[in-house]
């Protein structure tokens, strides 16, 4: 789903789209948004954050509310307080506009690599990426175990806490992991990796588990 109220934007997204063999459908306010993302099952969610009726923080609220798809956000603020708080409503990337559309194409497809559907059949006995005792990583299934209980993340958290818990007691700054995890520019944006530090910290504290420590001045690490 594309939504935004410029109808230019909106068809040169749908056109790249359908290039792409996407199937796309169209909202021009906040409250169709919503209604059709409610409504309807979809792969992505690609939000414009001024929309009229409803903007785009408030339909990235509500849809997280009962959705982990995965949400897009589009901005005409080169600010960084506002791009931050996109991702702390639980948005996954966002692009600046104006924007390549061939650029958020990859983006999209990058997205959804990493978001592969988990089989409904009978889960079999199974070997973990990372097991550290109470703690595990499973990367090919993409699911976080601690003591017996999943902890759901969302794509870029997970890929984030997997990339710490690949050398446990290792410091990586806020550049490292923005390099290695978001695999493109961040300049400037260095509390995009502080948010999402802060969203795992509060999934994993209602499990009862802490595993990720600050290195002040430094940045963050792994640590059962």
């Amino acid at each position: 789903m594309v939504a935004d109220d410029d109808d230019n934007i909106r068809g040169i997204i749908h056109h790249y789209l359908k290039k792409q063999k996407y199937n796309v459908i169209e909202a021009e306010n906040g409250k169709d948004a919503l209604d059709l993302a409610l409504e309807k099952q979809f792969d992505m969610v690609i939000l414009d954050i001024l929309m009229p009726e409803m903007d785009g923080y408030d339909v990235c609220r509500e849809i997280r509310k009962v959705s982990n798809v995965p949400i897009i956000m589009l901005t005409a603020s080169g600010d960084e307080l506002d791009r931050v708080l996109g991702l702390e409503l639980g948005a996954d990337d966002y692009i600046i506009k104006p924007f390549s559309p061939r650029e958020l194409v990859a983006r999209i497809k990058a997205i959804l690599r990493r978001v592969e559907p988990l089989s409904n059949e009978s889960v079999k006995e199974q070997s973990y990426t990372y097991d550290y005792g109470e703690f595990k990583i499973d990367v090919d299934r993409r699911e976080v175990i601690y003591k017996g209980e999943k902890v759901t993340l969302r794509p870029k958290e997970f890929d984030l806490l997997v990339h710490l818990a690949k050398a446990p007691g290792n410091v990586y700054t806020r550049e490292t992991l923005l390099e290695h995890v978001w695999g493109y520019d961040f300049l400037g944006d260095i509390r995009i990796v502080d948010a999402h530090i802060k969203k795992i910290r509060n999934k994993l504290k209602t499990t009862g588990c802490d595993v990720l420590r600050t290195v002040w001045g430094v940045g963050y690490k792994f640590e059962v």
